[in-house]
C-alpha cells in the first residue's frame, strides 16, 4: 500500500523519481486523532508537528531535519498523504504561540486547544518512563508542507 502510494506520487512527480520510500508514521497515540490529522495534513490544514524532545531521546529518534519527507498514513496504515519538512526550531512549552497552534491546525486551531491537548498528550507519553511534562520542557517543532496529494 505504501510502496503503491509512493509510486503513484513519482508518476505525478517525476523531479522524485530517484528518491526512495520516506518513512511512514500516523499522528497520535489514537485512533480517532490520528485519523482526524491525516486528513488535516491531506487537505493541507495541519502544516506542523510538535514533538517533546525528551520523548524523541527516550525512543532514540533522531531530530527532523529540513528536507525530511514522510507519508502520513490513518491509524490502519492507509497513507494519506507526503510531507516535506521545511523548518525545525526548539521551542519551550510555554513559549507555544497561537501563530504555531494555528498552523498546527488541530481542534479550534486556538492556544489554548493547543495546550490542553499538547499537555494530555505528552502526559501519556512520558508517564510510562516516569516523567512528567513541564512548562520549561523543550518540544521539537516541525513545520511540514503537503505535497502530494495536490490540492
Amino acid at each position: 500500500m505504501i510502496d503503491s502510494f509512493w509510486k503513484e506520487f513519482q508518476n505525478e512527480m517525476p523531479e522524485y523519481s530517484g528518491v526512495e520510500t520516506p518513512p511512514s508514521y500516523y499522528f497520535c497515540d489514537n485512533e480517532k486523532d490520528a485519523d482526524e490529522c491525516a486528513k488535516l495534513v491531506s487537505e493541507s490544514i495541519k502544516q506542523a508537528t510538535t514533538h517533546s524532545l525528551p520523548g524523541l531521546q527516550i525512543n532514540e529518534e533522531k531530530l527532523p531535519a529540513i528536507g525530511d519527507m514522510a507519508i502520513v498514513t490513518d491509524w490502519h496504515g492507509i497513507p494519506k498523504a507526503i510531507t516535506k519538512t521545511v523548518k525545525v526550531e526548539i521551542v519551550k512549552f510555554k513559549d507555544i504561540t497561537a501563530e504555531y497552534a494555528f498552523i498546527e491546525g488541530e481542534g479550534d486551531r486556538s492556544l489554548s486547544y493547543w495546550q490542553k491537548v499538547h499537555w494530555d498528550y505528552y502526559t501519556r507519553e512520558l508517564s510510562d518512563h516516569g516523567l512528567k511534562p513541564s512548562e520549561d520542557m523543550e518540544l521539537v517543532c516541525e513545520y511540514f508542507k503537503t505535497i502530494w496529494p495536490k490540492i
